[in-house]
């Protein structure tokens, strides 16, 4: 008979530690005042018990990403980073390109996670997501595309579920 036990504390999903995000939306065609999925990111975060440290809009531009999140890293109470928008396919979206810049390493599980729970929703199309997750700084930083049911999907479903965890393990 399997052991029915809790699996140990260190090995949990979630935890009660409440933890500082920031957020980053990256869009040629939104604004801070006209941000949807930001806006979105922001209320689930919240929601989950957790603080947003940092908030701003940027233009889809590796040097505006940059030099945004580098100084956010940086900051003691941010424990991690979630970028929305700029994961696509087009000549414009360059969000990866700029995390992959800044070194560090990326985390495939997450984006290989993403992209099949969003198959699931969104059908053969989900293979065009550069979504995933980085470690920038001791930090991760999840990189999102810019849709509402796609910042829904993976903060609900993937990232608030295990940031904690995470978090915890990058501190060890």
């Amino acid at each position: 008979m399997p052991d029915a036990s809790p699996p140990p504390r260190r090995h949990r999903l979630e935890g009660e530690r409440a933890l500082g995000f920031g957020i980053l939306s990256v869009s040629d065609t939104h604004t801070a005042d006209d941000d949807p999925s930001g806006d979105l990111a922001r209320s689930l975060v919240e929601a989950a018990g957790h603080s947003i440290v940092h908030y701003a809009l940027v233009a889809n531009s590796i040097a505006d990403v940059r030099e945004k999140l580098e100084p956010w890293l940086a900051d003691r109470a941010v424990h991690a980073a979630v970028t929305v928008g700029g994961t696509g396919v087009s000549s414009r979206d360059l969000t990866v390109n700029a995390l992959e810049t800044m070194g560090g390493r990326r985390l495939d599980g997450f984006g290989e996670l993403y992209r099949s729970v969003s198959f699931e929703e969104v059908g053969p199309l989900a293979m065009m997501s550069r979504a995933g997750l980085y470690l920038l700084g001791g930090k991760p930083v999840f990189a999102l595309p810019g849709s509402e049911r796609a910042v829904r999907t993976a903060l609900e479903k993937l990232i608030l579920p295990a940031s904690v965890h995470l978090v915890e393990e990058l501190e060890r």
